[in-house]
């Protein structure tokens, strides 16, 4: 798996402002209403993380959520992590309307 360069990655940080980073990692941080709320998150993305057999860094704080996403055995960001963030992003979404 390829790391991908900052130009690669600047769409994903244009349309989705929250996130941050670079070819290193990104990361998004996330208040939910409520400790319960921070967990119902954290099992959503655990599910799509199983499922794409891809796994963020969580750090849960009481009610915000700390997401770091990157490929450890590539060293960096590369399109798994792009989709991952992407679906991290669209659980967050449904949660916040």
């Amino acid at each position: 798996m390829r790391i991908l360069s900052q130009e690669e990655i600047s769409p994903l940080l244009a349309d989705h402002p929250e996130w941050t980073g670079g070819a290193e990692h990104l990361t998004r941080v996330f208040t939910a209403g409520d400790f319960a709320a921070a967990i119902a998150v954290v099992n959503k993305v655990a599910a799509i993380a199983e499922d794409m057999n891809h796994h963020p860094d969580i750090d849960l704080r009481w009610a915000t959520l700390r997401f770091r996403v990157s490929t450890h055995s590539a060293g960096g960001v590369t399109d798994l992590d792009l989709e991952l963030a992407r679906r991290i992003e669209a659980v967050l979404a449904a949660e916040s309307a």
